[in-house]
């Protein structure tokens, strides 16, 4: 333990060596989904809310599954450090179950009634109607979706950050080639709109996954998956899966349903307003997309160091990922609202809606910097093995705080929108008090693998001292 230093060298080594990678790729893969909505732009404003609205049903999507993903996270990474391949593959083969569940659930809602889930966002007919096309194509996307986080995230956790990053260059490529072709009817082609986006975007997954799989099944060497493996789930390992994921897996699902009702205010605002909050989704999904990939490679990095005993180097990790994250989120909002004109103009605006994207990046340069620095903390807390506190805390905030204040501000007060938009981020600042404390308090750190469990009296010791 006494020998566990991370100065600030060996963590820039450690972030340009896994992070930046793994941010990078996940800044592709969310970009390849935002592609759509940027390149609908020129169909008008009614085309950029409709893609915008579809968007939000995705979201809530992910945040169904991505509990699953996320709690797999921490047992590849701290199995990874133990070099434990077997319980590599029952976490793996776990997660992908329930997240192909959640996934035919999802998409086949959106394949046979699209209206109906479109009707829960928005009272807009005009905005259905565009929309519908889109989210019945997209939901057979759905599974391919989950099976590539998962395999980007097994990936990821046992420090193969390439492959993810290249299937992520070719999909958004293929995205955007398609997209050109079919939004526009190019080459001969029928002139499809947003249906056409979504082509690109179900196209995209299907190429994703392949190329995953092909690097999957060459790479013998790091790690490989045995069917027995990934579904012998006797021994008490369910339990022990759920007992660590559960509080995620709730965490996700009702800050999801969280999302949901904000954006139903949202959806019931002028079309000019669910229009700019479109585009600024989007652009807010860049900064998150980066950020978020970030926050995935200091699962990894804490994860690692956790599972193998090291677990101060785990604790000054989690301390330095929380002061450089939200860093580089204000510096890219900082840019975002000096180059606010060109970027919004991508989408199509109409005045009204340029006026409000403007001001919603002001807000987010403020709220998206605390925001991030929330997000990091709750990430790593999960990596270390603890998923309660960060889960409690958030759901606590969101319910009572954020989603109470929108719902006042936009559907009873009727507000001017952009106040609407500010009440969205209320909970952040009560969020960072208690999780800056948590944080330094070191009580995140609950190893599952037996190296871990081991150092685990030493390093309270060694806490405790640095305390004093």
């Amino acid at each position: 333990m006494k020998n566990e230093k991370t100065n600030w060298g060996n963590f820039f080594r450690i972030v340009f060596t896994i992070a930046l990678p793994i941010a990078f790729q996940n800044f592709l893969s969310t970009t390849a989904s935002m592609v759509d909505t940027i390149m609908i732009g020129s169909q008008g404003e009614l085309s950029v809310a409709a893609v915008g609205i579809c968007s939000q049903i995705t979201s809530l999507f992910f945040s169904s599954y991505f509990g699953f993903a996320s709690g797999g996270l921490l047992f590849f990474s701290q199995y990874w450090g133990a070099r434990n391949e077997k319980g590599i593959n029952r976490a793996f083969g776990l997660a992908l179950t329930c997240m192909l569940v959640i996934s035919l659930l999802f998409g086949g809602t959106a394949v046979a009634n699209p209206e109906f889930i479109l009707g829960i966002y928005t009272d807009k007919e005009a905005i259905i109607a565009i929309g519908a096309p889109y989210i019945r194509i997209v939901g057979f996307a759905y599974p391919l979706q989950v099976l590539a986080m998962i395999v980007s995230f097994l990936m990821r956790s046992t420090e193969r950050v390439k492959p993810p990053l290249i299937s992520s260059i070719l999909a958004l490529i293929t995205n955007f080639a398609l997209n050109w072709v079919l939004i526009y009817g190019r080459f001969g082609m029928p002139r499809m709109g947003a249906a056409g986006a979504a082509v690109g975007t179900l196209v995209s997954g299907i190429v994703n996954i392949i190329v995953l799989f092909i690097f999957l099944m060459k790479d013998k060497n790091t790690l490989v998956l045995r069917l027995k493996d990934m579904f012998s789930w006797q021994d008490g390992f369910l339990k022990e899966y759920m007992g660590k994921c559960l509080p995620i897996i709730l965490n996700e699902l009702f800050y999801g349903i969280g999302q949901m009702l904000i954006n139903i205010v949202i959806g019931h605002q002028s079309e000019s307003a669910i229009a700019a909050m479109a585009a600024f989704r989007v652009l807010e999904g860049f900064v998150f997309a980066f950020f978020g990939g970030l926050a995935d490679a200091s699962s990894v990095v804490v994860g690692k160091e956790v599972g193998s005993g090291h677990l101060m180097n785990g604790y000054q990790y989690v301390k330095k990922f929380a002061i450089l994250c939200p860093a580089i989120t204000f510096c890219i909002s900082l840019t975002g609202l000096t180059l606010n004109r060109p970027m919004l103009s991508l989408f199509g605006l109409g005045t009204d809606a340029m006026f409000y994207g403007k001001y919603m990046i002001l807000i987010y340069l403020a709220a998206g910097t605390i925001r991030t620095c929330n997000y990091i903390m709750n990430c790593c807390y999960r990596a270390g093995g603890e998923a309660v506190f960060g889960t409690l805390l958030e759901i606590i905030c969101l319910f009572t705080v954020s989603v109470p204040a929108t719902w006042i501000a936009g559907m009873i007060l009727h507000l001017p929108f952009l106040a609407v938009f500010a009440f969205i981020y209320t909970d952040e600042l009560i969020r960072l008090v208690f999780e800056l404390w948590y944080t330094k308090s070191g009580k995140w750190i609950k190893p599952v693998t037996e190296l871990g469990r081991a150092a685990l009296p030493e390093f309270k010791e060694a806490l405790s001292m640095k305390k004093r």
